[in-house]
């Protein structure tokens, strides 16, 4: 039912679609309590508060543009981005080394795989859902020409690996909250973050580069830019520091266009098995 619903709103104009979420964003913010408080209360965390409304909008938007970006004809989708600075990622691979592509839930995350598969092929870290109904959503329209989609289990990692020491490029959401025992603790916009280990290990078991991407959504409905962006090595040798910097660069990300970010997104939450930091948040 899902499939068939995205795939009847694909065939409608991204402009659109981004109307219609403009709309659903703030019907869910005023409707659901804990929604809104969770995103206001991570838009104060972060400093952003000023960005409230149009963060509403903008998540609305992200929603209903996954219609867009998981069911139109690759083509149709490709031709809405505009790729800055893809040659960072380029020089590496050149250079016969892997590339970890590190992309935060920020602007049209969705879409930064799909440009990164019409270029080489791309083995992207996923998490399957919890609910049956909604696999042949997540997997079934996600699946395009060059990308693999490796679940975040250890086969998964393995497979993960096992494309870098190809000099292969693989794909990880830096800021999903890790399941017990793959995570630690780590300052995010001044609160601790229950935060993934899994691309520094994965960098310094293969030497492969860290490159940072985000696609800004475009006012109007005119479609995507997608940026590439260095990653700066961190000197830090515990998992903690290791953490704390690729959260820090995440941070860096964000500020370009903050309203586009995940606000609602649990972000501070303690996972099960979890001992808390100290200030940090419980809810499941």
């Amino acid at each position: 039912m899902l499939v068939t619903l995205f795939r009847l709103l694909s065939h409608l104009p991204l402009t659109v679609l981004h109307a219609i979420g403009t709309v659903l964003g703030w019907l869910v913010y005023l409707a659901s309590p804990s929604y809104r408080q969770r995103l206001d209360a991570n838009l104060s965390r972060a400093g952003y508060n000023d960005e409230r409304r149009c963060a509403v909008a903008e998540a609305g938007k992200s929603l209903l543009e996954l219609a867009f970006v998981w069911c139109a004809p690759p083509a149709r989708v490709l031709a809405t981005t505009r790729v800055e600075n893809w040659d960072l990622a380029q020089a590496a691979l050149d250079a016969g080394r892997g590339v970890i592509f590190l992309t935060p839930h920020l602007g049209c995350f969705e879409i930064i795989a799909q440009v990164i598969a019409a270029r080489l092929p791309l083995t992207a870290l996923y998490r399957p859902p919890r609910k049956n109904a909604l696999k042949p959503l997540i997997e079934g329209a996600r699946s395009r020409p060059n990308l693999l989609l490796a679940p975040a289990n250890l086969g998964g990692v393995r497979t993960l690996l096992k494309a870098l020491k190809r000099g292969g490029a693989i794909g990880l959401l830096p800021d999903q909250v890790p399941q017990h025992g793959e995570g630690v603790w780590a300052d995010f916009f001044g609160a601790p973050a229950y935060t993934m280990t899994l691309p520094a290990k994965l960098q310094q078991m293969t030497g492969a580069a860290i490159i940072l991407s985000y696609a800004e959504r475009l006012p109007g409905g005119r479609g995507f830019v997608v940026r590439f962006a260095p990653c700066v090595p961190s000197q830090a040798t515990t998992p903690e520091g290791q953490a704390r910097a690729i959260n820090a660069a995440m941070e860096d990300l964000i500020a370009h266009c903050p309203a586009q970010y995940f606000w609602s997104y649990n972000r501070f939450k303690t996972p099960p098995g979890v001992t808390p930091a100290s200030g940090a948040e419980t809810q499941p």
